[in-house]
């Protein structure tokens, strides 16, 4: 599905260089369930920034369903993610204004697509907030935001889905639930790269990828993983 080859990340020149990621190679299968751990600093977001193809390389492949999208400009790289990959970020970022199937219905509208609002409704009742639809984010608790996020992301059935410190905002007990439908989704066959800084939530994954300094110095494979 996806992989990353030799991939380095580098930001500034001289004294204020800072190497990000140092030829990192990751495979992505389909049906993947793969939490990246690692300190502060190690390049975790940045790994899965460029996944997404949100930041740049310099130097590497990037390589999507068979196809190099490391050189591609901003409007084709928009046009080879839509309805393949989504993210799922620790801050939500929903639209303060716009109520809960209003943020769904977002990918949808920049799609074109006319008359979303059912198939938006019915990711909401997969996420169990079918009769939130109506509210604000505001009047929404962490878990409910996070799981409206989720509903957006999903929205144009996304293969693969990039989440990001997804239960960084939530007690324990609400980010298990968020963890419960990340695995449900996953066995469904959607694949999931996830970052987390910690050991209980990765102990959800399939597979661990442990990066530090930039580099991946331990990939674990967790038979017991997927436990939710």
């Amino acid at each position: 599905m996806l992989e990353v080859k030799n991939v380095s990340k580098v930001y500034g020149e001289g004294t204020a260089k800072v190497v990000a990621l140092n030829n990192i190679s990751l495979l992505v299968n389909e049906g993947d369930f793969i939490a990246v751990m690692g300190p502060s600093g190690s390049g975790k977001s940045t790994l899965l920034n460029i996944i997404g193809g949100l930041d740049h390389i310099s130097s590497g492949e990037v390589i999507l369903d068979g196809k190099r999208i490391d050189g591609l400009d901003e409007n084709a790289l928009v046009d080879v993610r839509r309805g393949k990959i989504a993210y799922v970020f620790q801050q939500y970022h929903l639209i303060p204004s716009l109520t809960a199937l209003e943020n769904v219905l977002l990918p949808l509208t920049f799609c074109g697509a006319n008359n979303g609002s059912q198939k938006a409704l019915a990711i909401l009742k997969r996420v169990g907030l079918e009769k939130r639809a109506e509210h604000k984010p505001s009047q929404l608790s962490g878990g409910e935001q996070q799981r409206v996020a989720i509903a957006r992301a999903l929205v144009n059935d996304p293969s693969l889905i990039l989440a990001d410190e997804p239960t960084g905002n939530m007690d324990r007990k609400t980010g298990k639930e968020i963890l419960a439908l990340f695995g449900q989704l996953n066995r469904e066959g959607r694949s999931i790269v996830m970052v987390t800084h910690d050991p209980e939530i990765a102990g959800y994954a399939g597979e661990v990828v442990v990066l530090q300094d930039g580099q991946i110095v331990d990939k674990i494979s967790q038979k017991g993983g997927n436990k939710c």
